[in-house]
This record gives C-alpha cells, sequence and structure tokens, in this order.
C-alpha cells in the first residue's frame, strides 16, 4: 500500500475536475452534464465497460485487475449539488444561479475519478473494482434507487464502501466506527385542525397556534423523558404554517419535521409516539390532528469487517495518528445506507480542514483532501483484492 505521496501527482487534474464540477452544479436526477463529464473522463482512462443511466443519470464503471479472478467490491461517490445561493466568493464558485456544490460531492466525484485513473493504469489487484456515481443523494432516494435497479447483483458486488468530507476535521485525518455512524431519517407532517375566528375574540376559537406550541413542547418530553439518555433520539420541527393576517386565528396549523435515530426500534417508537402525543394534547383543546409519517433512510451500518479494512487502508496513507477509528456516531443521515443494507461495507469520513459547515452557502471543498481520498480508494482496492 502506498502513502499519499504516491497520489500528488494526479491532484492537479483532480482540482481542475471538481472547480468544473462546482461551477456547474446539478440537481438530484437532473445530472446530464455532470453524468456526461464523469463518463468521458472515465473512457479517457482506457475503462472500456462504462454503464450510464442507472437510475437516471447514475453510472458504474467496471475495471478489471490484473491479477486474475476475483471478487468485486464497489466504491461509491454522490454527484448531486444543493438549491442553495452560493457566497463562498472562490473564482470557480456556481455559475448556475441557486445551485452550489455545498455538501462537496464535486470533491468525491474528483476523489474516484482520480482512483479510477490509477487504477485503470496500474490494475494491481484481483477480480474487479465497481465504480459507483450516484444521483440524488440530497433527496435521500438516489442510493435506494440505483440498489433497486439491481447494481449490485448485476455487477458482482460483494462489498461497498463510501466516503464523505468533514468539514472541522483536519486535512488528512479520516474517522469511522463500527456498527451505526449515521442516523436513520424520518420525516412528518402533522395538521393541528381548530376552529379559527378573529384574534380579538379567541374565547370563540379553538386555537391551532396554540395547540401547535403544546405540541412542540410535548414532542420534546418524548426525547427527555421517554427514551434512554444513551439511545439517540432527535425530533425537531422544522416547519410551520399558520395565517398570514395580524388578525386572523386560523383554522389549522400545517407543522413538519424530521426524526432521527440510531436504533431501529426508535423509529417505530417515534411513529407511534409523536402521533400518541400530538393526539392528545390536541383533543384535550377540543381539536384534532392529522398525521402522516415517512420512514426516508436508514441507519447507515458499519459492517465489522468492512470497516476494518476501511481503517487499514486509510493507516497506510496517513499513519495510525491520522485515523480515529472510535468516532461517535453522528445524527445526520445518508442514502448510502441503503446501500450498506445490501452488502456489507464500510462509510468513512475524510477531513476537509476549517471550511464552512456542510450545506451552508460559503462552504467549499478542500481541494488539499484530493490526494488524500485518491489514496484511500486505491489502498482499499489493492488490499481487498491483493492479487
Amino acid at each position: 500500500m502506498h502513502s499519499v505521496e504516491a497520489f500528488r501527482h494526479l491532484q492537479l487534474e483532480a482540482v481542475e475536475w471538481r472547480r468544473y464540477l462546482h461551477e456547474n452544479p446539478e440537481l438530484d436526477y437532473r445530472l446530464y452534464n455532470t453524468a456526461s463529464f464523469v463518463a468521458a473522463k472515465l473512457s479517457s482512462f482506457g475503462i472500456s465497460y462504462i454503464e450510464t443511466g442507472i437510475g437516471i443519470t447514475g453510472i458504474v464503471a467496471l475495471i478489471q485487475g490484473k491479477g486474475g479472478e476475483g471478487r468485486t467490491i464497489g466504491l461509491r461517490a454522490d454527484m448531486d449539488a444543493l438549491p442553495i445561493i452560493e457566497a463562498s466568493n472562490r473564482p470557480w464558485s456556481s455559475k448556475i444561479p441557486g445551485k452550489m456544490h455545498a455538501c462537496g460531492h464535486d470533491g468525491h466525484t474528483a476523489m474516484l475519478l482520480g482512483a479510477a485513473k490509477y487504477l485503470a493504469n496500474t490494475r494491481n489487484f484481483k477480480g474487479a473494482v465497481a465504480l459507483i456515481f450516484q444521483p440524488a443523494e440530497e433527496d435521500g432516494l438516489g442510493g435506494q434507487r440505483m440498489v433497486q435497479e439491481g447494481i449490485m447483483d448485476r455487477f458482482g458486488i460483494s462489498q461497498v464502501f463510501g466516503m464523505h468530507n468533514a468539514p472541522g476535521m483536519e486535512v488528512g485525518k479520516f474517522g469511522i466506527c463500527d456498527g451505526p455512524i449515521l442516523a436513520a431519517l424520518d420525516e412528518f407532517d402533522l395538521v393541528v385542525k381548530g376552529r379559527g375566528g378573529h384574534a380579538a375574540k379567541p374565547q370563540e376559537t379553538v386555537d391551532p397556534v396554540v395547540i401547535a406550541a403544546q405540541i412542540i413542547l410535548g414532542l420534546q418530553i418524548l426525547v427527555s423523558r421517554n427514551t434512554s439518555p444513551i439511545e439517540a433520539l432527535v425530533i425537531s420541527i422544522t416547519k410551520l404554517n399558520a395565517a398570514q393576517a395580524y388578525n386572523i386565528i386560523p383554522d389549522h396549523v400545517e407543522m413538519a419535521g424530521c426524526v432521527r435515530t440510531l436504533v431501529p426500534e426508535l423509529r417505530d417508537f417515534a411513529e407511534t409516539q409523536i402521533l400518541a402525543s400530538a393526539q392528545g394534547i390536541a383533543r384535550g383543546f377540543g381539536a384534532d390532528v392529522e398525521f402522516k409519517y415517512c420512514r426516508s433512510g436508514p441507519v447507515t451500518f458499519n459492517h465489522t469487517e468492512e470497516t476494518n479494512m476501511a481503517i487499514n487502508a486509510a493507516r497506510k496513507i496517513v499513519g495510525p495518528a491520522g485515523v480515529d477509528d472510535k468516532i461517535k456516531p453522528r445524527m445526520g443521515s445518508e442514502d448510502f445506507a441503503y446501500m450498506l443494507e445490501a452488502r456489507p461495507g464500510a462509510f468513512i469520513f475524510i477531513g476537509n480542514g476549517s471550511a464552512a459547515g456542510l450545506h451552508h452557502p460559503a462552504y467549499d471543498f478542500n481541494d488539499e483532501a484530493l490526494p488524500y481520498g485518491i489514496g484511500y480508494w486505491v489502498n482499499l482496492v489493492e488490499t481487498a483484492l491483493a492479487a
């Protein structure tokens, strides 16, 4: 396996790819220019098997090693951007108003392209590596869709690996843990149905605004007093819509939010108890609720054998001190979880330095991280598929 110095010669080219993608962001499944760019680069590396149009704009490319027959492992990078107005003030800022790569998927794509170029040239492994370029991670459905379209069976993938940049983690560092590393994500809509009227006569109404406020506070009790403090559960109300005038008490209030947990059983608890709590509060005031709960993504769960493979590959790049193999799980979510449900694998974080946080208008991927990510992918392949 190699240290990062073996991959610095790829950095300048990878920076060019990354900044081109940053300037030309696309959303969800509508990655037509991005996918075309990626496919063209893969072809220019001498990769002969490239399948496009998976999950609308997803790509899977296969590189056969020169070591003979063997397993196939999958490496995944996401490609989509976010509907955010960029405020990074970089020379390579988005040229598309209202769209930007605020989560570093441009960097993820560039790192996997760099690894693809290296691996296509050296092929020092047996079996094959499947390069998975995925759309619509931000929608939480692109990974699921590629799995549903059969990429694991079609390409004979036995293990699968993902990587994400981490602002606040030093460049040249990696973070990973065995077991849950990212939370499941569920979403819900809640309508409080009261009786509206004039704001000067609240006694003649069943005020859904006041009831909604009580429900918001009540839901926090589910977290603080109905679940174990060592089992993470987050319930957040993120949308609230009532009357649009100063002097009207509305008939109803629309609320929405999300639930995040690392324990699958708590998803059942949340779905049942959010309704029970909201309904109890509303009916106590003479109102009622409508409730819709949607499970959007499972827990991102790292498998032990594959986690150890990832740790070893990262340590060869940055040394033992550069890899925190016991990071605390994070409450963000990832649709790579669907791939980890389909096949054993592992998800790792790579340091992005002191950049703005993910999904922030001032965020930018740190180009100094590129050779570390490229090297990690190469070491992982050459370790997992040792000739």
